[in-house]
């Protein structure tokens, strides 16, 4: 396990390079975000361990940050003052590009996979932006009208893209529909519900609370996974999202904070938690439990514990041995692990 030091920021967001397999991005901010600065920091990973090659200080927090997929030394930051800046880590000090659009905190940002120009933004104002790089004003802006804690595209499809709010529920948008009253939203899925069970109320339905993150599967074209102040982690499939959950994942303590797909294996996940903990889960995808047809038999397969604060960030590594990933937590930390290693 490798470690690098954040002194002074807590982190919230990291993100491998989808270009390079020993460059990580580090989005922090002072005073766990509620006041102060942020930074942004470009670490590389060599023959001594982790180090900073770079980093980018800004006047208000960094919540999330994503790589641009056509430029490997450009990336996308949200902030506490409502911008989405650019950043090139081939200059110094200011980004390239600012959009101040937003009325209050960018907490997400994420890069189209497909249609590689166009990234999108999403704010506790309420609304979803999408963006291109080589413009000054948003192309389009969706609105929730709740809190929009996360925004993702679909990795298999220009068009498509999703977010989950502070009301429990997914949307999902598909920008080749028309806009007219629906401003292209074709999903609309309650998180807190259950399958429907005829004549009775679900087994499975919970109250509703907020959720806090969401991540598109990178093989089955049309499932998702949800998390949040509940602490259950749910995948779904759009082919039929009012059926309810296909797994049910329990076993966090306190709320889940970010969710992440394996780049490398259709059922396989990992989760960072308010707990301290980040798990690694199996949706059980292939099989189903007795008596719920459609609920999967997901199942805990290990976790790391070494974090000593709020876990707020996790991603895969593209590159390489299948399982290496980083984390980071308000302990002022980067960790980098094998998540192999701590499967049982």
């Amino acid at each position: 396990m490798l470690e690098f030091q954040t002194p002074g920021m807590n982190g919230y967001a990291v993100k491998y390079s989808p270009f390079f397999d020993n460059r990580i991005a580090i989005a922090a901010s002072a005073n766990f975000g509620l006041v102060g600065n942020g930074r942004l920091y470009i670490c590389g990973l060599g023959a001594d361990g982790v180090f900073a090659e770079k980093w980018f200080d800004t006047q208000d927090a960094l919540y999330d940050v994503a790589w641009s997929e056509i430029h490997e030394n450009q990336l996308v930051v949200g902030s506490g003052d409502g911008s989405v800046k650019l950043y090139d880590i081939s200059l110094n000090d200011f980004p390239v590009q600012s959009w101040q659009e937003h009325r209050r905190e960018v907490y997400s940002v994420s890069w189209n996979l497909v249609a590689k120009d166009t990234l999108a933004s999403s704010s506790w104002d309420g609304t979803i932006k999408i963006w291109n790089p080589q413009r000054a004003s948003s192309i389009l802006t969706l609105p929730t009208h709740s809190c929009t804690y996360s925004v993702a595209f679909s990795p298999h499809s220009p068009s498509v893209l999703s977010s989950v709010t502070s009301d429990s529920h997914l949307r999902v948008f598909d920008l080749r529909t028309p806009a007219s009253a629906s401003n292209h939203l074709v999903h609309l899925v309650p998180l807190h519900g259950g399958p429907p069970q005829p004549g009775r109320a679900s087994t499975y339905a919970t109250a509703p609370s907020e959720c806090l993150t969401h991540d598109w599967n990178k093989y089955r074209t049309d499932t998702l996974a949800t998390a949040g102040v509940d602490t259950i982690i749910r995948t779904w499939d759009l082919r039929n999202p009012q059926g309810g959950p296909l797994a049910l994942l329990t076993g966090h303590d306190y709320a889940v904070r970010k969710v992440a797909w394996s780049p490398h294996l259709p059922d396989v996940l990992l989760s960072a938690s308010y707990d301290m903990t980040c798990r690694v889960w199996s949706d059980g995808f292939t099989s189903q439990t007795p008596g719920h047809p459609g609920i999967s038999q997901g199942r805990e397969l290990g976790r790391m514990s070494r974090h000593t604060e709020f876990c707020t960030g996790i991603d895969w590594c593209l590159f390489g041995a299948e399982g290496w990933c980083a984390s980071v937590s308000w302990d002022k930390r980067l960790l980098i692990w094998d998540v192999r290693a701590v499967m049982s």
